[in-house]
C-alpha cells in the first residue's frame, strides 16, 4: 500500500497553486459568474482553458519529466511511434539479436530472419508517429491536453442539457480538467491514457447525443469510431466503452445505432488485429503474450483472467511474491482493485476528500429529470472501467501517474465532480453563503490539493530513477558524436536512442551494452565503426545526466584476427532473451550477490514441468563457429527446510546435431559454486548453434523453493 505524502509545497509549482487556489476560494465566485454571463465569454473562457491546459502539460514536460519520457512504458511507446513514422511496424533484429531485443519488445521471424517490434497496440503510437513526422513528438501530449478540455466540456454539456440551473457545469468540468495533476502527467509523458481519456469522453458524448436525437446517424458512427480507436489503444478500456454504449442504446431497442457504431469501430479493430499479426507473426496472438512467453515466466503468466500461474516473475516479481502467492483469484482481484481505488482517490481532484464528490455528483444528478439518464451513463462508465481491469493482476499504480488504468474515465469523473459542486453551491444554507452560489470553489480546492497533497507525488515521480530521462540526445551533440555505434546500458535508454531506420554507415546506430564479446559481435556486424558508450550519471541531487565517451569494445580481437587471440567471454545474461521456452521453464538474468559468478550476474533457469521444461538460447555463429566453447554453470542451494535436489542438462546443438551434452546437479543448502559443465568444438560454417537447458527438479515447482541453476558464462577460444 502506498502511503500518501502531504504537507507544505516543496517546489515553485506547489506554491503557485496554493496562492492561486486561495485566490479562487476568496474571489472566484464573482469572476466565474462574469465568465458565464454571455455565450461569447463562455467560448473565450473555454478556449483560454484549453490553451492553459496545453501550456501546463508542456511545463510538466520541462519541470517534472525534465525533457522527455521517463518510465519504461513511455519510452517503449516512443520507440514504437518512431518506427511507425518510418513506416515500420517491426524491423530487423540485427546481429546479435540480444543486443537489440529486451523488455517490452517482441521477437518474430519472417523469411528465416528475426524481427523486433514493440508490444503495445497501435492506437496511441500511430498518433505519436505524426508528432515524429512533424519533428515535435513531445507536443502531441499538450495538444491532447487541450483536446481533453474541449471533450470534457462537450460531455458535460450533453449531461446537463435541459437543466438551465446547471449551465455552469460544463466550464467547471473543463476547469477541473486543467488543474488535474494526473492529466497533466498523462498528457506530458508519452503514455496512452491522455488519448484514451479523449476517446472515451468523445464516445460517451456521441452516444448521449445519439440517444437524444436518434435521427442523426453520424453520432452512433462517431461513438463507434471513438470506441474502436480506444480498443486499438487500450483493449480493456475499449471493452468498457463498448459495454457502456450497448447499455446506453439497447435499453431503448436501438439496434440500428449499434450497427452504425460497429461499422465505425471496424477499421480500428481491423488495424489492431493486423498490427498484432505483424508484430507476433501469427494471427490472433496477443503481442503482450508473445513477448512475455520469451522474456518472462512461467508460461502464460501475463494474461487477462484468473487462475494459478498468473503473474510474471521477471517484470513484476516483487509484486507477485507479495500479493499472489496462491495465484490470481477472487480475493486477490478484490485486493488489487482496492489498491487501485486507493491510489485513484487523489486523481480527479488532487486530494482524496474531493473524490467523494464524484459519487455525490452521481447521486445528485440521479434526481434531476433531464440529467438522470446521462448521469447514469457516466456512473456506469466509471464502474465499467473499474470492472474491465479487475481481471488484470498487476496494480499499475505509481506516484504521479495515480491509478493509471482508471485515468481513461477522468473526464466523466470531472463532470460528476462539477455537477456535485454546482448542485451543492446552489442549495440554501451556509455552503451557499460561503460559495456565493458558485461551484468555482471546487477549482480552488483542487489547486490547494495540488499544493499540499498531489504535488508531493509528482515531485517524487520527478526525482525517481535519477531524476531525468535515462538518455538525452543533447549529450551526443555535446560530445560531437553523430556517426558510428552507440552502446547504451538500460532498456529505457535503448528505447529513447534507437532508431530502426538509422545504420552505423549513415548515422548513429544503437545497441545494448553487454560488456562482453557480444559487444564485439554487434560492432563487427555493423562494419566496425567508431564505438561510443552512453552512461547515465546519477547526481547526489537529481537530475542526473547522460555522458558519452569512446568505447573500447571487449573481445574484438577474435573478430579482427580470426583464428588467433585470447579467449573471449559471453556472459550468461547476455544470451537473454532466449529464442524458445517450453513447458513452464523460463529464464531470468539475476544478481548473484558477491559470488563466484562473473560480474555477480548469471542467467537463472526457473520452474519447468517435471521432466519436460527447457530453455533454448542462441549462440552467435559469427563468434562460435570454428571455435571451442566452454559452458560454465553457477549453482547454489535453496534456503528451505525440506531437502530439494535439482539438475540441469546442458546440450549444445548445431542445427539438429548434438555437439555435446552434460549435466550439473545441486542440492538444497549447497554453497554457491561455478563449474565447467562441458567443452565442445563448433564446426566451421555452423549457422544455427544453440544452447538447450533442461532443468529437472527433485520436488516443488515454486521458484522460491528451487535451488539455483544458472549459466554463468560461455568461454569462446581458438583451438
Amino acid at each position: 500500500m502506498v502511503i500518501p505524502r502531504a504537507g507544505a509545497p516543496e517546489d515553485l509549482a506547489g506554491w503557485a497553486a496554493l496562492a492561486l487556489g486561495t485566490a479562487v476560494l476568496a474571489f472566484g465566485a464573482p469572476a466565474w459568474k462574469g465568465m458565464l454571463a454571455t455565450r461569447t465569454r463562455q467560448r473565450a473562457t473555454l478556449i483560454t482553458l484549453a490553451v492553459l491546459a496545453a501550456l501546463l502539460s508542456w511545463g510538466y514536460v520541462i519541470a517534472y519529466l525534465r525533457g522527455g519520457p521517463r518510465i519504461i512504458d513511455a519510452t517503449s511507446y516512443w520507440l514504437e511511434a518512431r518506427a511507425l513514422s518510418h513506416g515500420m511496424v517491426t524491423w530487423p533484429a540485427g546481429a546479435p539479436e540480444t543486443s537489440t531485443l529486451g523488455r517490452f519488445l517482441v521477437r518474430s521471424e519472417a523469411d528465416g530472419a528475426a524481427r523486433a517490434g514493440v508490444l503495445f497496440p497501435p492506437g496511441y503510437p500511430a498518433l505519436l508517429a505524426l508528432g515524429f513526422l512533424a519533428g515535435a513528438p513531445l507536443l502531441v501530449g499538450p495538444l491532447l491536453a487541450a483536446a481533453l478540455v474541449f471533450a470534457t466540456y462537450a460531455l458535460a454539456r450533453e449531461v446537463v442539457q435541459g437543466e438551465p440551473a446547471l449551465e455552469g457545469v460544463p466550464l467547471l468540468a473543463a476547469a477541473l480538467s486543467v488543474v488535474c495533476g494526473a492529466l497533466r502527467y498523462h498528457t506530458a509523458d508519452t503514455m496512452s491514457h491522455g488519448l484514451s481519456a479523449v476517446l472515451f469522453a468523445t464516445a460517451l458524448t456521441a452516444a448521449l447525443r445519439a440517444r437524444r436525437d436518434p435521427r442523426l446517424l453520424r453520432w452512433p458512427a462517431l461513438a463507434g469510431a471513438a470506441c474502436g480507436w480506444l480498443f486499438a489503444t487500450r483493449p480493456a478500456s475499449g471493452l468498457a466503452c463498448a459495454a457502456v454504449l450497448a447499455a446506453c442504446w439497447l435499453l431503448r431497442g436501438a439496434l440500428r445505432r449499434v450497427g452504425l457504431a460497429v461499422l465505425g469501430a471496424l477499421p480500428f479493430v481491423l488495424a489492431f488485429v493486423v498490427q498484432q499479426r505483424l508484430v507476433t507473426g501469427a494471427w490472433f496472438v496477443s503481442s503482450h503474450a508473445a513477448s512475455y512467453a520469451l522474456n518472462d515466466g512461467p508460461a502464460g503468466c501475463f494474461r487477462y483472467g484468473f487462475g494459478e500461474g498468473v503473474g510474471c516473475w521477471g517484470e513484476h516479481g516483487d509484486f507477485v511474491r507479495a500479493n499472489l502467492p496462491d495465484g490470481f483469484g477472487f480475493v486477490a482481484a478484490v485486493k488489487t482493485t482496492a489498491r487501485r481505488l486507493w491510489m485513484h482517490l487523489v486523481d480527479a481532484g488532487n486530494a482524496e476528500p474531493l473524490a467523494l464528490l464524484v459519487p455525490a455528483g452521481a447521486a445528485l444528478g440521479w434526481r434531476l429529470p433531464a440529467a438522470r439518464v446521462p448521469v447514469r451513463v457516466l456512473a456506469l462508465a466509471v464502474v465499467a472501467q473499474i470492472a474491465a481491469y479487475a481481471p488484470f493482476y498487476f496494480d499499475g499504480n505509481y506516484p504521479g501517474g495515480g491509478a493509471r488504468f482508471f485515468a481513461d474515465v477522468l473526464p466523466a469523473e470531472h463532470v460528476l465532480l462539477a455537477l456535485a459542486a454546482a448542485s451543492l453551491a446552489a442549495r440554501e444554507g451556509r455552503l451557499r453563503r460561503w460559495t456565493r452560489g458558485s461551484g468555482a470553489f471546487v477549482v480552488g480546492l483542487a489547486l490547494v490539493g495540488w499544493a499540499v497533497r498531489a504535488g508531493h507525488d509528482h515531485a517524487q515521480l520527478r526525482d525517481r530513477d535519477g531524476g531525468a530521462p535515462l538518455f538525452s540526445a543533447s549529450a551526443l551533440t555535446e560530445a560531437g558524436v553523430s556517426r558510428g555505434l552507440l552502446f547504451v546500458e538500460t532498456d529505457a535508454a535503448f528505447n529513447l536512442a534507437f532508431d530502426p531506420a538509422v545504420s552505423a554507415t549513415d548515422g548513429l546506430a544503437v545497441v545494448r551494452r553487454k560488456g562482453d564479446a557480444m559487444d564485439a559481435l554487434a560492432w563487427g556486424s555493423r562494419g566496425s565503426p567508431p564505438a561510443y558508450a552512453a552512461t547515465f550519471v546519477e547526481a547526489s541531487t537529481p537530475p542526473g545526466r547522460t555522458a558519452v565517451s569512446p568505447y573500447s569494445v571487449p573481445g574484438k580481437d577474435l573478430l579482427v584476427a580470426p583464428g588467433s587471440g585470447p579467449p573471449a567471454t559471453l556472459e550468461g545474461e547476455s544470451l537473454w532473451p532466449p529464442i524458445d521456452q517450453k513447458n513452464e521453464a523460463f529464464s531470468l538474468p539475476v544478481h548473484t550477490g558477491g559470488s563466484c559468478a562473473s560480474g555477480d550476474r548469471a542467467l537463472r533457469i526457473l520452474r519447468g514441468a517435471p521432466g519436460e521444461g527447457e530453455v533454448v538460447l542462441a549462440l552467435p555463429p559469427a563468434l562460435v563457429a570454428g571455435r571451442s566453447i566452454e559452458v560454465v554453470a553457477f549453482t547454489a542451494g535453496a534456503d528451505v527446510d525440506a531437502p530439494t535436489t535439482a539438475s540441469m542438462i546442458v546440450t549444445v546443438l548445431s542445427g539438429d546435431d548434438v555437439l555435446g551434452a552434460a549435466s550439473v546437479e545441486v542440492a538444497s543448502r549447497a554453497n554457491p559454486r561455478c563449474s565447467s559443465v562441458l567443452r565442445v568444438i563448433v564446426p566451421v560454417g555452423a549457422a544455427r548453434t544453440r544452447l538447450r537447458l533442461a532443468p529437472r527438479w527433485g520436488s516443488g515447482g515454486d521458484p522460491e523453493r528451487q535451488p539455483t541453476l544458472a549459466i554463468d558464462r560461455v568461454v569462446v577460444a581458438t583451438h
